[in-house]
């Protein structure tokens, strides 16, 4: 008789994304400390600015954790290769959840009077505006919080979201749970 080899569970494939924010939820999750030691036995982080310099997507990713808006062209194409080939999707921060502060230029209606703002107006006379296909990527209309654009499972709010709140979302969805996120210390914006 043979002998029989216990199972190795699979790592859970981990991927972190920043589209149209500042960090700071990324900053927020660095914050985990020792914890992203044990999150590290449990999960490959396949793809993050933190931590990964790969430039295209991976498929078959778990779970991932959006940060930021969608602002941009490049936002847009990222943000539904991600929804493609992620089981969970988190939208992670205020700015994902409702596009918090990068959604302020939405109060100027349109891409053109942002631009317009940004690179003529205040500018010190020699101002253009960029125009550089393929290389700097177009604003859209409006910054959209990511479930105006794809579906989300989990909203993780917070601005950013503190590394206590991070695990309690994390922690479960590795375990294959869905995490129960109520009370202010899980809910509460800003």
């Amino acid at each position: 008789m043979e002998p029989v080899s216990p199972t190795i569970p699979r790592k859970q494939r981990l991927a972190t994304v920043w589209l149209a924010g500042c960090s700071g939820c990324h900053m927020s999750f660095l914050d985990l400390d020792e914890w992203l030691l044990e999150l590290a036995q449990q999960a490959d982080i396949v793809y993050s600015p933190v931590a990964c310099d790969r430039k295209d997507y991976p498929a078959a990713v778990d779970i991932c954790l959006v940060e930021g808006g969608v602002g941009n062209t490049d936002n847009l194409v990222l943000i539904q290769q991600v929804r493609a080939n992620t089981t969970v999707l988190v939208s992670f921060g205020d700015c994902a959840v409702t596009a918090n502060i990068p959604g302020m230029r939405n109060m100027l209606e349109g891409a053109d009077p942002v631009l317009r703002r940004a690179y003529l107006e205040l500018a010190d006379g020699s101002g253009q505006r960029p125009h550089a296909p393929g290389i700097v990527p177009e604003l859209l209309e409006r910054v959209l919080p990511v479930h105006e654009v794809v579906p989300v499972d989990v909203y993780l709010p917070g601005c950013p979201p503190s590394a206590s709140r991070i695990r309690a979302v994390v922690e479960p969805l590795l375990r294959g749970e869905w995490p129960e996120l109520s009370g202010p210390d899980l809910i509460r914006f800003g």
